[in-house]
């Protein structure tokens, strides 16, 4: 069964303008959210404090649940609905973070039951994380994350420009100035600001296009999935790092694909435009990106919709990750191969129209 024709030729490059427009809309309209919000909503994970989850024998409202703990003085921030509405599941979270973490699930049980007598109540587990180990956990996922895009860096100009030696002194270069920053207090977030920036301008001065249309295809993605989470106020937490980092890969093995296909054709048809490569080797490589995404899709799709509330903001990560990471590895990291080709040659168009004396 064919599932798009071999000689299908769809313009995506002459439609590049347009999908620059919408993914400049997409990844502001995440900034903005993320600076109005201060970051994202952080979960215990990377916050501090305590989550307890409850399951009741009959239906309760969250606030009734709020009101019986208020004397625990845990300093409850939310309580929340878990699951399927009739399970009477509730995740409570509270901002304090108790070290008679034992004694707090017989203590939970028994307020709200002496509150309300004829409302049985579970309690299925109680998490506590401290604010000094959640900040540390939070700085070590964002190290993680970098740590990736840095590898990616070294791994994508080796591989298809042969410049080992010098993505490696790049590479170097990032850590030496990680650790700079580090000694004068810059925050983690800022220093991965700084490192991407640096990345980048590395990028085009060394002139490893190959690497840079690759990172900014995974800022792009990166920065659309967490700006999701922050306008859907959805919780992030460690699982969601996980989440983002499957993502990285997910995105980069697509862009590769493409990146093989147009290094090859390339050779192929190099006295063609190089617009023209490049849609031709996305068309060439479609079936198989579409294949790929249509069924790894389906499987999150079913851990989404049936995988229960433990895995369901994780699912749901990976969902907009593969959608955004399919649309970048065609409408983002290949046309700015095309933006770095075009600058390139703009100086070495004036020098030749400069006259000769």
């Amino acid at each position: 069964m064919q599932f798009i024709k071999p000689d299908i030729n769809i313009d995506f490059i002459g439609k590049r303008k347009i999908a620059f427009v919408g993914s400049l809309v997409l990844v502001a309209v995440s900034i903005i959210s993320l600076v109005a919000k201060a970051g994202p909503r952080y979960g215990i994970d990377f916050a501090g404090g305590t989550v307890v989850q409850v399951k009741f024998a009959k239906e309760i409202e969250p606030g009734a649940i709020k009101n019986a703990l208020r004397r625990l003085g845990l300093g409850i921030t939310s309580v929340q609905g878990f699951g399927e509405r009739k399970e009477h599941e509730f995740l409570i979270r509270a901002a304090e973070s108790t070290e008679a973490l034992e004694s707090l699930a017989p203590e939970i049980k028994r307020v709200i039951e002496s509150a309300y007598p004829q409302n049985k109540v579970e309690v299925r587990r109680v998490e506590m994380v401290g604010p000094k180990v959640g900040k540390d956990l939070r700085e070590k996922a964002l190290l993680a994350m970098f740590s990736a895009l840095l590898f990616i860096v070294v791994y994508i100009s080796g591989r298809f420009e042969l410049k080992w030696m010098v993505s490696i002194i790049m590479a170097s270069g990032l850590i030496v100035t990680l650790l700079v920053f580090t000694k004068f207090g810059v925050s983690i977030p800022i220093l991965i600001i700084i490192a991407l920036l640096v990345t980048l301008t590395l990028s085009f001065y060394l002139k490893l296009r190959f690497a840079m249309g690759a990172i900014v295809a995974l800022i792009h993605d990166v920065f659309i999935t967490v700006g999701v989470f922050s306008l859907t106020n959805k919780e992030f937490t460690l699982p969601i790092i996980a989440a983002l980092l499957t993502i990285i890969g997910y995105s980069l093995n697509d862009t590769i694909i493409v990146f093989d296909r147009i290094r090859e054709n390339s050779r192929k048809y190099h006295r063609q435009p190089y617009e023209q490569i490049i849609n031709r080797s996305i068309n060439e490589t479609l079936s198989r990106t579409l294949l790929t995404s249509l069924t790894t899709l389906a499987v999150v799709v079913a851990l989404f919709v049936l995988g229960g509330g433990i895995i369901h903001d994780f699912a749901f990560a990976l969902i907009i990750g593969i959608i955004v990471g399919t649309y970048s590895s065609i409408y983002v990291a290949s046309p700015v191969l095309i933006i770095w080709q075009q600058t390139m040659k703009k100086p070495i168009a004036r020098l030749r129209s400069r006259p000769f004396h």
